[in-house]
């Protein structure tokens, strides 16, 4: 057995890569925990202490902790017409901006409890990086209330064209917005 494992490590076999988080047209998310070599994508790194990072294609990302990777596709969105009354999700009051370029626009945001964000529609596609534990409560315009539990590290993928408030409602929450151009 010891000889078979010795073998493998010498032909340079190594572990096949977890399977992406999201992978769709846009984007391919992974969890990545250390160094990338040559990122395949233009990619933003984002961390789970909530820093963010943009590598162009074929960047190497050293290794200074726990994430994700969220590769950028070349995908050409059309440009969205916002015909509602409403204003975009970001800016919003409380958010930073952390990275703005061609590609992406990172946000970091923090939800308050008693504080519910304005309606707002999303006009990009966005990676949300959840950071804390908290449930954030979610209203749509026809007053459809949605409660969505988030963990730190879960992620997920929104497609643009949504309108709605959000509110938390039990524990803490922050979260990383990757809105995609």
């Amino acid at each position: 057995m010891t000889f078979i494992i010795l073998a493998v490590t010498l032909l340079g076999f190594q572990a096949p890569a977890t399977a992406p988080a999201v992978d769709n047209q846009r984007v391919n998310v992974r969890e990545i925990d250390g160094a990338a070599d040559a990122v395949p994508y233009d990619s933003v790194w984002v961390s789970r202490t909530g820093h963010a990072a943009f590598l162009k294609k074929g960047d190497k990302h050293a290794a200074d902790g726990a994430g994700i990777l969220i590769g950028l596709k070349d995908f050409k969105a059309e440009p969205f017409q916002n015909k509602s009354r409403y204003p975009v999700a970001f800016p919003r009051p409380g958010s930073k901006k952390l990275i703005d370029n061609a590609r992406v626009i990172v946000w970091d945001y923090a939800w308050t409890m008693g504080e519910p964000t304005p309606m707002h529609i999303h006009d990009k596609d966005v990676v949300v990086f959840y950071l804390e534990d908290g449930d954030l409560e979610s209203t749509t315009l026809t007053g459809e209330k949605t409660v969505n539990p988030y963990k730190p590290g879960m992620i997920r993928f929104n497609l643009r064209d949504r309108t709605h408030t959000e509110a938390l409602i039990r524990g803490k929450q922050h979260a990383i917005i990757t809105e995609l151009k």
